[in-house]
């Protein structure tokens, strides 16, 4: 099935059994769009063949695709205990301080104190992925005294999460920094960011990334959904990270937020991943649960740009089956006629600028006269994504002005990129009109006799200035 019947994207995450060219091509070849590098593992030895991996996929495929560097944000884990693990009894206290001593039942090390210095009394702390829930009773400059609420064993370096409380921690580690000059250096085109509480998180990124790339940010924290109107404006795609935030949030919460990111960041014509656990089974079992199956389906539905899988591909013995499961269940629901009648009802209204208008008018213009494509002419690849949030019935051939633009709109739901060819003229809208067909053609996007809607910027080569709509009829 080729991707102009299948308009929501999939990102695949390497790992272990994903590593070689051999298995990065099959999953390409299975539907992935864009892959993942999880830079909370490995080493950059390792991050590096596999950039270099998709990038000779990429060679021989003979389309861009799209690499995101997920970097790993700070790690709250508590210390040691002696003989690895401990008991913790509902009702009884614990304490977390800064004493590097082995814990005991009674007490542990928490080696970060700006936790203790943020936490007040009632503050909740959940311990390995929330399994374990502590409440603060009494708070002190080097400790926090906590009741158990949910008990259990907390063995050695278990995580902690902070719900309750913006947490003045950066989200980028010196690791990250590290991680992220290396990412960059090797030429990703996304920059995943985690643990971003506030705006200031994603202007930090953004001031030290300067535009190399483009950055995804990860919501998994609830302090960013009280800042997500101002954190989505600064970021150029969004994750709705599931894991972090279901440990964070009540499980219930967690449907509802999953829909209100994923609306907002289209009402802003941002690209929009949904995240984690998608397929989950399919780490052990060549087939998913129906209820996986359903949801996959309902981030399709919600209006997701593109649904991403985990350990089900970095880890899983079933990679390119899932990948291929997937675009399965994205194809049957982009089929089903309540879907397309959706894509209509939920078009956002027109921003008063001129590049909305063209774009809205895009989509028009398209589907009254039946235009077998919409073709986007776009220097940095904004163009195309803006007339991706018009959710158009036809396909859009994002024509982007070198090949790093073109891999960004691997995330962009509907839109199959193109990088230009430099060497061809295009200074006027004649020469726009005449490559965009010939390039409509060979993506096999279009034939002789269809209608493209050519959009486009005068003067060109330079980003922000689509202004220009045109209708041609595709000859011999």
């Amino acid at each position: 099935m080729s991707l102009l019947s299948r308009r929501t994207k999939i990102v695949a995450t390497l790992g272990p059994v994903s590593s070689s060219e051999e298995r990065i091509a099959a999953l390409a070849e299975a539907g992935a769009d864009l892959f993942r590098i999880n830079f909370s593992h490995g080493l950059h030895s390792e991050h590096g063949a596999r950039i270099a991996a998709v990038r000779a996929v990429e060679q021989s495929r003979g389309r861009p695709i799209g690499i995101l560097a997920d970097v790993q944000g700070p790690k709250l884990r508590v210390g040691l205990f002696e003989g690895g693990r401990a008991p913790l009894v509902p009702g009884d206290d614990f304490i977390l301080d800064l004493d590097s001593a082995v814990g005991t039942s009674r007490r542990v090390q928490l080696p970060h104190p700006e936790i203790i210095q943020a936490a007040t009394v009632g503050s909740f702390l959940l311990l390995d992925d929330g399994r374990l829930r502590l409440r603060v009773s009494k708070c002190f400059p080097d400790r926090l005294v906590t009741e158990i609420v949910t008990g259990g064993f907390l063995s050695d370096r278990k995580g902690v999460n902070v719900p309750d409380v913006v947490l003045p921690i950066p989200a980028l580690t010196l690791k990250d920094r590290a991680d992220l000059e290396f990412a960059l250096q090797h030429g990703v085109d996304f920059i995943g960011l985690s643990f971003v509480q506030t705006p200031a998180d994603v202007e930090e990124a953004r001031s030290l990334i300067q535009g190399r790339a483009w950055i995804m940010t990860k919501v998994e924290k609830p302090q960013a959904l009280d800042n997500l109107d101002a954190i989505l404006r600064l970021s150029d795609a969004v994750m709705v990270a599931r894991g972090d935030l279901g440990v964070e949030l009540p499980p219930e919460r967690v449907p509802l937020e999953q829909k209100r990111i994923v609306r907002e960041a289209r009402l802003l014509g941002l690209p929009v991943v949904v995240a984690t656990q998608m397929l989950e089974s399919m780490i052990s079992a060549p087939a998913p649960t129906r209820a996986e199956a359903s949801d996959v389906a309902t981030a399709v539905f919600d209006g997701a740009d593109a649904v991403m899988l985990s350990g089900e591909t970095a880890v899983g013995q079933y990679p390119v089956e899932a990948v291929s499961i997937m675009k399965r269940i994205v194809a049957q629901v982009e089929a089903d006629a309540s879907w397309q009648a959706l894509q209509k009802t939920t078009r956002p209204a027109p921003e008063n600028s001129t590049s909305d208008a063209i774009a809205f008018a895009a989509q028009q213009v398209a589907e009254t006269i039946g235009a077998a494509a919409i073709v986007a002419y776009t220097l940095s690849g904004r163009s195309a994504v803006r007339i991706s949030r018009e959710r158009p019935a036809c396909p859009v051939l994002g024509i982007a002005g070198n090949v790093a633009a073109a891999r960004r709109l691997s995330v962009a739901w509907g839109v199959q990129a193109m990088a230009l060819d430099q060497s061809e003229p295009n200074e006027t809208i004649e020469h726009v009109v005449e490559s965009a067909v010939d390039m409509a053609k060979q993506a096999g996007v279009a034939g002789v006799g269809d209608l493209l809607v050519i959009v486009a910027g005068v003067p060109f080569g330079r980003a922000g200035t689509t202004n220009t709509l045109r209708v041609v009829k595709v000859g011999a």
